[in-house]
C-alpha cells in the first residue's frame, strides 16, 4: 500500500506509516543500546522522511541531541490534536518551502507551533518559492546543528 500525504487521514497511511514509526524506533533502541542517549542522537528526514520524524519526535518526546525536519510536519488530517510529552530543549531545524505541492506551509507552521509548546529550541526558516528540494541554508542549518552537539539553543519560533 502506498501512503497518502501528510494531511490524510490516518487510515490512508496505513499500515506503512505503523510499520515506519516501529522502524525508526528500532533503530533508536539499536543505538541506544550501543550505549548512546537520546541526547546524543541526531535525526534528519526530508519530505516523508521529514513527516515520519516529527511523527516519532512527537510520539517519542524526550530530549534529543538534535532534530532536522526538511519540508516535512505532524501526519493527520485537518483538525488533529497531537499529544505528547516535552522535547525538553531538543533543538529542532524545521524548514520548508512556501509552496510546496506536498506538505503545505500550514502543516509545517502547525508542527512548529506544536514542537514549540512542547519546549523544543526552534529554528523556523520559509524559503520563498522554493521547489521540492533541500537548499545550501538547509544544509548550513543541519551542520550548524550538529557543530553545536544538541547543547546550545537555537533560535525559538516565530
Amino acid at each position: 500500500m502506498v501512503p497518502g500525504r501528510v494531511h490524510a487521514d490516518f487510515d490512508a497511511n496505513e499500515p506503512s506509516l505503523t510499520w515506519a514509526l516501529e522502524r525508526i524506533d528500532q533503530l533508536v533502541a539499536q543505538v541506544e543500546s550501543a550505549g548512546f542517549t537520546r541526547s546524543e542522537i541526531f535525526l534528519l528526514g526530508f519530505s516523508q522522511g521529514a513527516c515520519l520524524l516529527a511523527e516519532y519526535v512527537s510520539r517519542h518526546a524526550a530530549r534529543y541531541g538534535g532534530v532536522a525536519i526538511l519540508t516535512g510536519g505532524l501526519i493527520g488530517p485537518p483538525g488533529t490534536t497531537w499529544k505528547g510529552g516535552s522535547l525538553d530543549g531538543t533543538p529542532v531545524v524545521l524548514a520548508t518551502s512556501d509552496v510546496d505541492d506536498w506538505v503545505p506551509l500550514a502543516r509545517t507552521e502547525e508542527t512548529r507551533d506544536v514542537f514549540v509548546a512542547r519546549d523544543g529550541e526552534v529554528t523556523w526558516r520559509v524559503y520563498e518559492g522554493m521547489g521540492h528540494v533541500i537548499n545550501d541554508d538547509e544544509v548550513r542549518l543541519v551542520g550548524e546543528l550538529l557543530d553545536r552537539g544538541g547543547r546550545a539553543a537555537t533560535t525559538r519560533g516565530g
